[in-house]
């Protein structure tokens, strides 16, 4: 006979990668506190990390060894359970849009949750509590310019604006136009001249 904690490690090899694991979602496998003392113990002999109380999350094992399961990949997961919206922080969105040549060294993440830190391995996670208007277009392309463009500030939009216009497509420009009323006065202004050129 299994004991909870393989039972616990069985259903959790079925989860996919950075799948959050809480107590409550185990409530099939046994009983309340047996399932909290069972999750403590496999935190300290190293068979999952402790990403937030209550949360865990079952390291990645490779031909090297162990490691932290891919902090996109546990960010997304603890999004979908906790029913919040998550994107990543407007540095890492100019980044990857080519406005800026800095890489963020650490993963930070705006929600509309509250403010928290999480500990993954070595690496940690920081959430932002942001205005939702910074979380307009989460998931779109829109959303990444908007929210690049709310990192540079005013006095470097109009710069970054030449630069994005002519990589937009028509539909992109659409997005970002379709969220003005939703965005401060300096940055409708900005986006508004996306569309006069």
């Amino acid at each position: 006979m299994q004991t909870l904690a393989q039972r616990i490690l069985e259903y959790a090899a079925g989860l996919p990668e950075g799948a959050p694991l809480v107590a409550k979602g185990l409530l099939h496998l046994g009983n309340r506190a047996a399932l909290d003392q069972a999750l403590c113990r496999l935190t300290r002999r190293g068979a999952l990390l402790r990403v937030e109380r209550g949360i865990y999350a079952v390291p990645v094992s490779t031909r090297f060894g162990t490691r932290a399961p891919a902090a996109s990949a546990v960010v997304e997961g603890l999004a979908q359970q906790r029913g919040e919206t998550v994107v990543p922080h407007g540095a890492a969105a100019a980044n990857e849009l080519g406005l800026t040549t800095q890489v963020p060294v650490r993963a930070v993440y705006l929600t509309s949750g509250r403010s928290r830190t999480l500990n993954l391995g070595a690496q940690t996670i920081e959430f932002r509590h942001a205005p939702r208007w910074q979380l307009v277009l989460a998931e779109r392309p829109a959303g990444k310019i908007l929210r690049a463009l709310t990192w540079l500030g005013p006095q470097h939009a109009n710069e970054a604006i030449r630069k994005l216009r002519p990589l937009l497509s028509a539909s992109d420009l659409a997005e970002v136009a379709s969220s003005r009323g939703q965005l401060p006065t300096w940055m409708a202004k900005e986006v508004s001249t996306l569309l006069q050129h």
